[in-house]
């Protein structure tokens, strides 16, 4: 009886032993770590602590025609200059209270509301005729007389050459500008570089007459831009600026329409190593060369 009572005491240890073992087996898988295969982002967006990346404004617009996204040192003027536009209607196409509030990175419409930002950017001066000039190129509307002319004439009869001008005209119009030197006399200084020099220095001395080289209305007069000095911009259509920087004086106001040859400003060293004046021409915000469109000296 004690040999089967000593096999009982055996046995039940045994058995107590296995549940024991598995017991720690259980255990240890319940503690096991799980991989948390979720990204960084993932886990972000789901922890309750975490605040919301603040976008700029107009974010959802960047690189899309018609926009123009706000980079270090940019301000409203700088931007007008760069994409062609008066300052005032960029300010007044994104609604902003404050000009001089505007962040990096935040996204401008820089054409009308409405306008096709593809058409915006290839139009033509013909489009809008030049503000001011008498001598303004021919409007891609025909005069009263020639539009009733042209409505007897049946549909299906071929239009004289002569009827296809006014279109060509149109077409061509950013070229029909009469252009004029912003200055009497002078040396060119520095010519045009598209990285270095966006325009020609031109030489004179303080006080001299600054004359605006084409038929236009001023976006701006002032001493906001760094690097220009006492600045004058002028818009002479959908396609064309001109700049004037560097002056003594400034003769006329922001708004104003000034006529080709008109006294504007006075030339000067503001912002500047020397008496000079630094012109510009601006086609739809780009610089181009000055010296392909004024006439020889």
């Amino acid at each position: 009886m004690s040999g089967l009572r000593e096999r009982f005491v055996v046995w039940g240890l045994m058995a107590g032993v296995c549940l024991w073992l598995a017991g720690c087996s259980s255990t240890s898988l319940n503690r096991a770590p799980v991989e948390d295969r979720r990204n960084a982002a993932q886990k972000a967006a789901m922890d309750p602590n975490t605040q919301a990346v603040k976008q700029p404004p107009g974010f959802e617009n960047a690189g899309k025609l018609g926009y123009y996204t706000v980079k270090p040192g940019d301000t409203l003027i700088r931007i007008g200059l760069e994409t062609g536009q008066n300052w005032k209607d960029i300010r007044r196409w994104n609604n902003l209270d404050n000009p001089n509030q505007i962040e990096v990175g935040q996204v401008l419409r820089v054409v009308p509301p409405g306008a096709n930002g593809a058409a915006a950017t290839t139009q033509t001066a013909a489009v809008t005729r030049p503000i001011t000039s008498s001598t303004a190129t021919a409007s891609s509307v025909p005069p009263p007389a020639q539009a009733a002319s042209a409505a007897k004439q049946p549909a299906s009869a071929p239009q004289p050459a002569a009827a296809a001008q006014p279109e060509a005209a149109a077409a061509n119009g950013e070229d029909q500008i009469a252009w004029n030197w912003p200055v009497n006399g002078g040396s060119v200084l520095a010519g045009f570089d598209e990285v270095k020099n966006k325009g020609l220095d031109i030489s004179g001395a303080a006080g001299d007459p600054v004359f605006a080289a084409a038929d236009g209305r001023v976006v701006y007069a002032g001493a906001g831009l760094r690097g220009y000095g006492n600045l004058i911009i002028l818009k002479h259509n959908n396609t064309y600026l001109t700049a004037y920087a560097h002056n003594q004086s400034l003769l006329v106001k922001e708004d104003q329409s000034v006529r080709k040859g008109q006294k504007i400003a006075e030339m000067g060293n503001s912002d500047a190593d020397r008496v000079k004046l630094h012109f510009e021409v601006r086609r739809q915000g780009k610089p181009v060369d000055p010296a392909k469109y004024l006439p020889a000296r």
